[in-house]
């Protein structure tokens, strides 16, 4: 506001100096005309008296009919002793005080005039202040330099210009932040592949020597690298697959195709893809909930994130244990929670759970630590959130779908 105020100030300054010098202007001149008409009539009064002295039978009515005539009077009279009616006062003081009054008022106009300038210069050179300033603004953001204190609270022209220019700085800011932040993350990112894609490769590529060298090589052992060689391959066609899947996500190139179903149909299709896993642990999966509760979502992705999650609990669960899904809504979201009753998560891993490629110390060999990383992704973009709790007995998964 420190902007418009001044600018506010200049112009009710502006106002008050234009309505004192109107005020005084109006003064001069009735000061002016009065003391001409005093002055004149001074002088008539005189001549009327000593007409009076001089021509004692002259009545007061001539006289006044004398002074009130309208007709031409005879210049010649006064043009004995130099004086022109038309251009001078017959009362020569009154010359000298109508001369003396427009001094005055030239002097008074100078003085309002110089204050208007004053004002004007003043303005100017605080706009022109501004002005310059933006512009080492805009020379510094040019320099890729957003460390810059621009914000204002006024809210003329310039100031909003200001705040503008500033809003933009913080957006290139963030986005120079981001960029550093993305080429770091993708530097990671692109480590932790080969560091993935390389193992299972690797180990491929022994087996196959080992297998092109020994000829003679048993039928058990041939088919145990055969075995391990399908293995591997599935792992690498998997996580090849999960990291297209999340490439698209990050890109934000997915639209999601959002519609109505039932929340037990969709904790249904996740359990049937971990069946073959709950029947080789015989692990007991219970459903908890309102069968005619209904979510909007995007189906398939969400049985994909949903599968993540319960696979993790299901491989980090004793046999012959229990797995418990519950889920619940209110008017603000639908809660599904997947609680197993299996050896925990560590409060160091726990904090790491959901970056891709972590691998938790009691984690499975052969694991990715890409699953969870790709489930939250999913549900996040599909208006949800993920949050995980454990402690010995066991680990909950709560997932919250927001509705709009």
């Amino acid at each position: 506001m420190h902007n418009k105020t001044k600018l506010k100030k200049y112009l009710i300054t502006t106002l008050i100096i234009s309505l004192i010098a109107i005020l005084l202007f109006l003064w001069l001149n009735i000061l002016e005309y009065h003391t001409l008409v005093k002055n004149y009539n001074y002088k008539l009064a005189t001549i009327i008296t000593k007409v009076k002295e001089t021509t004692p039978n002259i009545t007061e009515a001539e006289l006044m009919e004398i002074i009130n005539s309208k007709t031409n009077p005879n210049f010649k009279l006064f043009a004995k002793y130099g004086i022109d009616l038309n251009t001078t006062s017959l009362v020569l003081e009154n010359n000298n005080l109508t001369i003396s009054f427009i001094i005055l008022n030239i002097i008074f106009l100078i003085i309002i005039l110089t204050l208007f300038i004053t004002i004007f210069l003043i303005y100017d050179n605080h706009t022109s202040h501004n002005l310059r300033e933006l512009t080492k603004y805009l020379e510094e953001i040019n320099k890729r330099n957003y460390n810059l204190n621009l914000d204002s609270n006024s809210e003329d022209e310039l100031s909003i210009l200001k705040n503008e220019i500033y809003k933009t700085t913080i957006m290139l800011k963030e986005q120079a932040e981001l960029s550093k932040k993305e080429q770091k993350y993708l530097k990671k990112s692109l480590e932790d592949i080969s560091h993935q894609l390389k193992t299972p490769l690797t180990s491929i590529l022994v087996m196959i020597d080992n297998l092109l060298d020994e000829e003679n090589m048993d039928l058990n052992t041939r088919n145990d690298f055969l075995r391990d060689i399908k293995r591997q391959l599935i792992n690498t066609n998997f996580l090849v697959n999960t990291l297209l899947k999340l490439s698209k996500l990050d890109a934000k190139t997915i639209e999601f195709n959002n519609k109505p179903i039932l929340v037990k149909d969709l904790i249904n299709e996740t359990i049937k893809n971990v069946s073959s896993l709950s029947d080789l642990k015989n692990i007991t999966i219970k459903i908890k909930g309102d069968p005619k509760i209904y979510l909007t979502c995007d189906a398939k992705w969400q049985i994909e994130a949903l599968t993540n999650i319960l696979k993790n609990s299901l491989e980090h669960s004793f046999n012959k244990s229990n797995i418990t899904i519950n889920y619940e809504q209110n008017k603000v979201y639908t809660k599904i929670t997947i609680e197993d009753n299996g050896e925990g998560i560590s409060k160091e891993d726990l904090k790491h759970i959901f970056e891709r490629f972590y691998q938790a110390k009691n984690a499975n060999p052969d694991s990715i630590g890409i699953g969870l990383a790709l489930a939250k992704t999913i549900i996040e973009q599909n208006n949800g959130t993920i949050s995980v709790s454990s402690n010995s007995n066991g680990t909950t998964f709560k997932i919250k779908y927001f509705n709009l």
